[in-house]
């Protein structure tokens, strides 16, 4: 195959270093895994008998690109319920990670500009380049809160969007009501798209979850049942914002995804109704017992929710701690995967609790040089 057939855009997306870790994991014998992104329980029994329920009717062709007519009353009746606003319309999407390619590749022109939090979800700067976009990093260490006054200073007349996410991953912090209410009014003011990735929007410990679209009605919601409901492989989300925006979407949806898996659709009917304050309650315990665990050699900031932690690594760089924590069975994310910075590294407590004491201790004596 001829060199010259790869186009420039696919020579500035990295293979993502998570999936490294990942492959990596496949060669280990029985490793203590605190690296994946998703929750560790099953999807719901009656989730998946909706599934196969839905599969043996038949519901197996495409959908309409937009979603089942069920499924979308369902949600905009929930959303017209929190928001009250006239003009915020619901699609179902193919995943989340669907609904980010297609929100920025309706929004974005080449060369215009996306505001991005550093540390930031690993796929958000490679998607802004799949769209031909330029990110523009907002540094928030050491304490992973957003300065109004950054933002403001980094919006210039190209600036086209603001990526904005909390529960937040990599870090697990919970953006206060006063920088999302700031954020909201600000893209208001300077009349910049706000996409706001709420994926991890169940998972809030210590407070209630709070939304950008409640202080700025042109606000962007991209969620989905893969964190809450364990429905990763699913590829179900779905978005709301402003109708004219959604229509873009769901054109380019018709030409790209199609729609998201039409079975999938109808078992998202029951999960939409399935309490998951249980799971919740569980990873709460989780990041408590983690905090408590590891506060002895390690300082976080963050850890309001999600189901991850960010430390800063105890000596060296980010990368020759989690280099050294494989070389002893110990699977963590490096969190220059999520950031130009290499001084910190990514746990996930979702897993089970003897994973996670395995973990503890393997950390404890890392951080101490007592392997």
């Amino acid at each position: 195959m001829s060199e010259h057939w790869i186009a420039d855009r696919m020579r500035r997306i990295d293979a993502s270093g998570i999936r490294k870790v990942f492959d990596l994991a496949a060669k280990l014998k029985d490793p203590i895994n605190l690296s994946i992104g998703q929750p560790h329980f099953d999807v719901p029994e009656p989730v998946k008998a909706a599934l196969a329920q839905a599969v043996a009717e038949g519901r197996n062709a495409y959908s309409q690109t937009q979603g089942i007519p069920a499924l979308i009353d369902k949600i905009q009746a929930s959303v017209d319920a929190e928001y009250g606003q006239a003009d915020r319309k619901v699609f179902i999407s193919s995943g989340t990670s669907g609904a980010l390619v297609l929100v920025l590749c309706t929004l974005v022109n080449p060369g215009d500009e996306v505001i991005v939090f550093d540390p930031w979800f690993v796929m958000y700067k490679h998607l802004v380049t799949l769209a031909g976009g330029k990110t523009v990093e907002i540094d928030t260490y050491p304490d992973f809160r957003i300065d109004l006054n950054r933002v403001r200073d980094a919006i210039t007349p190209r600036t086209k969007v603001i990526l904005f996410n909390s529960p937040a991953n990599p870090t697990g912090c919970v953006a206060s009501t006063a920088e999302i209410e700031g954020l909201a009014r600000l893209a208001a003011e300077k009349d910049v798209a706000l996409v706001s990735d709420e994926i991890y929007r169940a998972y809030c410990y210590d407070g209630d979850f709070q939304s950008p679209a409640r202080w700025n009605p042109q606000t962007i919601v991209i969620d989905g049942f893969s964190k809450s409901h364990s429905m990763t492989g699913w590829r179900i989300g779905w978005v709301h914002g402003p109708e004219h925006v959604l229509q873009q979407m769901i054109k380019l949806q018709q030409f790209t995804f199609v729609c998201a898996p039409h079975p999938v659709q109808h078992a998202a009917l029951v999960a939409w109704d399935f309490d998951v304050s249980d799971r919740v309650a569980e990873y709460r315990r989780k990041r408590d017992f983690m905090l408590r665990e590891l506060g002895r050699d390690f300082a976080f900031a963050g850890a309001g929710g999600a189901f991850y932690l960010f430390p800063r690594a105890p000596w060296g760089t980010g990368s020759e701690f989690v280099a050294e924590a494989i070389r002893n069975n110990l699977l963590i994310i490096p969190g220059q995967v999520f950031s130009p910075r290499d001084t910190h590294f990514r746990i996930s407590y979702a897993a089970a609790d003897s994973t996670l004491e395995r973990g503890c201790e393997m950390l404890h004596r890392l951080a101490r040089r007592t392997i």
